[in-house]
């Protein structure tokens, strides 16, 4: 017998009889990659001109050194020569000097603003996603509609609505709840929190959304089932099975709130709300300390990757978990 013995065991030395069926798909699956890796290339090649070059840049900037004469960096292109001094001080102040302050201020701010966006996206993800209905298409799109605008201009028509004699003092005035305007522009870290809430928004809201659609109707029915009333289904079901959406929302509205500088200088513009986002922009475009500019971003990026680890690490858990 050739090719195949009698209990259908392969011969040494012969194909059996899939491995013919076997080579093609292998050839097609290679075909794949190489056409993903084609399509795929573009986006790479973005993403190393316009993001890994310039950090890269940053970095030499950070690690180079300053001219004695005009105080102007000197950024060291090779990592060789790559100086940690300036590095090492701005980690010092970080952690015990002047930018402390800042760091810490940034940090309430932005929970604050998370706190503030909870409050408010999570009931409008909740009710667009499990009850909106025939509406829901409609209601997406408002969630939306602020993207259609730049963000600048919907940040500068608070000016209008918070000035001394904006809207919003007339309103209180009216209902006599002030006597005098309050000066919500001057320094008011409220104006900054309710802003960076206002801006970031439509992106905790929407991952949400996406989250608490995605939650099997039948799990809330049968809870429903076994005797728990729509408060106890909540906190006992929806809650729990929504928390990779509540993380997700937290860490993409987050990370661009921990770097946002220009809400601060359009709603308050005052050395009391300074956040890390501000002090980064004057280093490098408003002063001669640009090294000390490059080295709080990559302080900055490196907090930014430490969240972005944690969330990923509980991502993954928790679909291990669900699986």
């Amino acid at each position: 017998m050739t090719g195949v013995e009698e209990h259908g065991t392969p011969e040494p030395g012969t194909a059996g009889p899939g491995a013919l069926d076997r080579a093609p798909k292998k050839r097609r699956g290679a075909n794949r990659e190489g056409l993903w890796g084609v399509f795929a290339f573009p986006g790479i090649a973005w993403t190393v001109v316009f993001f890994a070059v310039p950090f890269y840049a940053i970095a030499c900037v950070a690690f180079g050194s300053t001219d004695p004469l005009f105080g102007e960096p000197v950024p060291s292109w090779s990592p060789l020569h790559w100086q940690f001094a300036t590095f090492h001080e701005v980690l010092v102040r970080s952690t015990g000097g002047d930018l402390t302050a800042v760091f810490i201020r940034t940090l309430v701010y932005v929970g604050a603003a998370l706190a503030l966006c909870t409050l408010v996206g999570y009931p409008v993800a909740y009710y667009v996603a499990r009850l909106a209905g025939r509406h829901r298409g409609l209601l997406l799109g408002l969630i939306l509609a602020p993207w259609w605008i730049n963000y600048l201009t919907r940040m500068m028509a608070w000016l209008a609505l918070l000035q001394d004699e904006g809207y919003i003092n007339r309103a209180l005035q009216a209902t006599g709840l002030i006597g005098t305007p309050v000066q919500w522009l001057s320094g008011n870290p409220y104006t900054v929190i309710v802003a960076l809430a206002y801006g970031y928004l439509p992106f905790y809201i929407v991952p949400l959304f996406a989250t608490l659609d995605q939650i099997d109707p039948r799990l809330l029915e049968a809870s429903r089932d076994l005797g728990m009333g729509t408060a106890s289904t909540f906190w006992r079901v929806t809650l729990p099975l929504s928390r990779t959406g509540l993380l997700s929302a937290s860490v993409i509205t987050a990370l661009p709130m921990l770097g946002d500088y220009y809400t601060n200088t359009l709603v308050s513009g005052s050395p009391e709300t300074t956040m890390i986002g501000n002090q980064i922009d004057l280093y490098l475009l408003g002063g001669p300390q640009k090294h000390l500019g490059a080295a709080l971003v990559l302080v900055l990026s490196l907090l930014l990757m430490i969240l972005m680890a944690y969330y990923l690490r509980t991502s993954r858990r928790d679909t291990q978990e669900t699986s």
